[in-house]
């Protein structure tokens, strides 16, 4: 049976009615708290975990094409404490209800630095944006934050009716049309794709859409993934897909980092030929510090090593699932379970790509592969969480 705790106002002298609340949870004055140390303290590991590993990954890449054995640990400690700033702020402020109300702004923001690599481009396909001072970023990265933002405001707004198509569907397929239109069409972005509108889809079925929704959307799925793979331009996506299923058919060009990535987990065996004793990060593995990170991990640290990284993600995923269970609405949970997901989909298919269980699509691997804009993002997305575990409405009685 619900109980209801009605609040009094101080000023006023009248009350006004709480929401019912599922048994056995006492509702309790919203109030700013500290903030979750313990996902803080798992993602403080993963950073800290990842840069001893990309300075023993990138070494000698950067000792032979920079000439400076300390070049990519020097820019990736320079974007880890970036991020930590970022982290930091976005904690303390704005408050979490500021990106609900810019929602919609944020989207449009994200669709129009997306275009803007278009414009810059010619219309050719292309990812970056190069900003005097800054470097270049990639604006897919930040869209993915507006596309959370945008589907937590549209749940939050139509959860009441989530469980019909009409608002439990087609919302969310106008939103995610024009963004996968400019990756496919004009980025030939395969990974942004498949990781925006993976988070679009678990969101809203943690949300409470009905199954049956989903299923009717395979078809159309099917005929788009045709239609993809016949686009003129999309070859790249037929070619790797050929690397997927036969590895071995051309190691001296195609399919050269696949195999190198296989033997590099291959060699690390149980316990791993120890830290720094990789070999195939000697010019073997193309970028191992990048996207094929994982596979120098295993290398080194071996069966243990690749448990140890993934009982880490799995541990921050759990944390940020307990945070969005506490969080004081619709609309903050579903932006914590949005930000969450993306880091287990990102993880998920970076570990994937790397044992060629999936096709190689460019995933990095989060708080781990060397790199600018999507570090600094996810640290983006940390203190967004952080932000919304200060405040709890609900405790257990």
């Amino acid at each position: 049976m619900q109980t209801i705790r009605s609040v009094r106002s101080k000023k006023q002298g009248t009350s006004k009615k709480a929401e019912p609340i599922r048994p056995g949870i006492q509702l309790i004055k919203k109030r700013e708290r500290s903030i979750d140390w313990v996902f803080l303290l798992i993602v403080l590991v993963l950073l800290a975990f990842g840069m001893i590993m990309v300075f023993s990954a990138s070494y000698a890449n950067a000792l032979a094409y920079q000439g400076d054995s300390f070049y990519y640990i020097k820019r990736h400690a320079i974007f880890v404490a970036m991020g930590l700033v970022v982290m930091v702020i976005l904690s303390k402020f704005p408050p979490y209800t500021t990106y609900q109300k810019l929602s919609t702004w944020i989207y449009i923001a994200g669709l129009l630095l997306m275009a803007l690599v278009v414009v810059l481009n010619g219309g050719q396909p292309g990812r970056w944006i190069n900003v005097p001072l800054l470097g270049s970023f990639q604006p897919s990265e930040l869209m993915k934050i507006a596309i959370i933002i945008i589907f937590a405001a549209l749940i939050s707004k139509n959860y009441q009716k989530i469980t019909t198509f009409r608002y439990g569907i087609l919302p969310f397929i106008f939103v995610l049309l024009p963004v996968i239109g400019i990756l496919v069409v004009f980025q030939h972005h395969l990974s942004a794709t498949i990781i925006i509108c993976a988070i679009g889809l678990g969101m809203v079925f943690i949300a409470g859409a009905k199954l049956r929704y989903f299923l009717s959307l395979i078809p159309a799925g099917a005929l788009a993934l045709v239609a993809l793979v016949l686009f003129k331009g999309a070859d790249y996506m037929k070619e790797r897909v050929q690397i997927w299923l036969d590895p071995f058919a051309d190691i001296q060009d195609s399919t050269w980092q696949t195999v190198q990535s296989l033997v590099a987990i291959g060699s690390g065996g149980v316990m791993g030929l120890g830290l720094g004793g990789s070999r195939q990060k000697y010019l073997y593995l193309p970028e191992p510090q990048n996207d094929f990170i994982f596979a120098i991990i295993c290398e080194e640290l071996g069966l243990v090593g690749a448990i140890l990284v993934i009982l880490l993600f799995v541990l921050l995923i759990y944390r940020g699932f307990v945070i969005a269970s506490k969080a004081p609405n619709k609309f903050s949970a579903m932006l914590v379970i949005g930000i969450v997901l993306q880091i287990a989909i990102q993880a998920f298919l970076n570990i994937a790509v790397v044992t060629n269980s999936i096709p190689n699509t460019g995933i990095s691997l989060p708080f781990f592969s060397a790199g600018g804009t999507a570090l600094v993002t996810q640290m983006m997305e940390v203190g967004i969480v952080l932000n919304i575990s200060r405040y709890a409405t609900m405790e257990k009685v």
